[in-house]
């Protein structure tokens, strides 16, 4: 059975540093009105209770009808396995650890399922989103490939990224697998990659390079950059510039291990008009030796999936004949090794609501079956 014709019930929560957004899925989709409660950080209790009190009321809203788990993801560090949150960044009242998930389970008697929100994002893009629609592509050519990793990076608050291989995620031995946010920053090398890719990244940018001691919002940078609004164009225009440089080289890294499609979500996600070339430009760049030799920054050639004209490239002349020396038969392989990439098909929040509840299917004895896009 597919998982948008699953008649399961699973409870989730979108968990912000700000609020706490619940919801009941069936079939994929949400079927309650989404209950938003404050996430009071600071304060652990406060926190706990309002966690409760949510899911205890989307569950009523559910009646007669019962889940079947509660999935979601929530910010890390932590023990995702064990359900255990360790200390994260924006919920400075968990410092020491709590043990979220085991809390929830004996409270609800539910199994419950917590991961990265990063992963959940990436694997509803692989099994709902993104992956499928290039895997049609291969048949609609009659091209005997199909793609199993998919690489999923968010562009917002903050820098994240989630790994699927063979259509699992990768969380890791440690639960610490994706962890993109800390790798070195391209251009200021004693920084992490987040301190550019992020909200604070670009206006940071734009204020070094436009020299103006005001701080313009993200949406404002970007329709300056666009010449929609007054302002310092070249400086808006540089600003997204080094953010996608150093959004590509952390990129560049993670293609040349996992070998898979690249997805792009989050807030930032929406200014693809101005970053994707420039990733695109990079990843497709030349990196040297000593002796000055010019390698392919990455292995595969990367392929933007947002314009018709390079989708279609990606798989044409993707398929070449060779001889079996001494023989008269021939084999089918691909000549060139290319990667896509594309914004996110699903939007950020509902493929991380599918990825939790696919999560928590699977777990739940059945298994999630691959699936065409609706």
């Amino acid at each position: 059975m597919k998982i948008f014709q699953d008649e399961r019930i699973v409870l989730t929560l979108d968990a912000g540093g700000t609020n706490f957004v619940f919801s009941a899925l069936k079939g994929g989709k949400p079927i309650t009105p989404f209950i938003t409660l404050p996430s009071n950080s600071t304060d652990l209790e406060k926190c706990l209770k309002n966690i409760i009190e949510g899911f205890r009321k989307v569950k009523k809203l559910i009646l007669p009808a019962k889940a079947v788990a509660i999935s979601f993801a929530f910010p890390g560090p932590a023990e995702y396995e064990k359900g255990i949150i360790i200390s994260p960044p924006n919920f400075p009242s968990f410092k020491g650890g709590v043990a979220l998930g085991p809390m929830l389970e004996e409270h609800f008697n539910l199994p419950t399922y917590i991961n990265n929100d990063g992963d959940l994002f990436t694997y509803g893009e692989a099994i709902g989103g993104f992956l499928p629609e290039v895997n049609k592509g291969f048949k609609q050519f009659e091209i005997k490939k199909e793609f199993k990793n998919l690489i999923g990076i968010t562009l917002g608050t903050g820098f994240g990224a989630g790994v699927v291989i063979n259509q699992e995620i990768c969380k890791g031995d440690n639960s610490a697998g994706g962890e993109i946010w800390l790798m070195r920053n391209l251009l200021e090398p004693e920084i992490i990659a987040e301190e550019s890719v992020s909200v604070r990244g670009i206006q940071s940018y734009y204020k070094k390079y436009s020299q103006e001691s005001y701080e313009l919002s993200p949406k404002d940078i970007f329709e300056i950059a666009l010449g929609e609004k007054k302002g310092n164009r070249e400086a808006a225009i540089m600003a997204y510039d080094s953010v996608a440089k150093v959004v590509a080289e952390a990129l560049a890294n993670v293609i040349n291990i996992i070998d898979g499609g690249v997805v792009i979500g989050g807030g930032i996600a929406g200014s693809s008009k101005l970053l994707l070339p420039q990733i695109l430009k990079h990843l497709n760049g030349k990196i040297e030796n000593r002796n000055k030799d010019k390698f392919n920054r990455i292995v595969s050639q990367a392929f933007s999936f947002e314009e018709q004209d390079t989708k279609q490239a990606f798989y044409k002349k993707a398929i070449r004949k060779i001889k079996v020396p001494f023989s008269s038969r021939e084999i089918e392989f691909v000549q060139d090794k290319r990667v896509p990439v594309g914004i996110s098909r699903l939007g950020t929040n509902n493929a991380t609501m599918l990825g939790a509840y696919a999560v928590a299917l699977s777990k739940s004895g059945r298994v999630v079956q691959k699936m065409e896009k609706v």
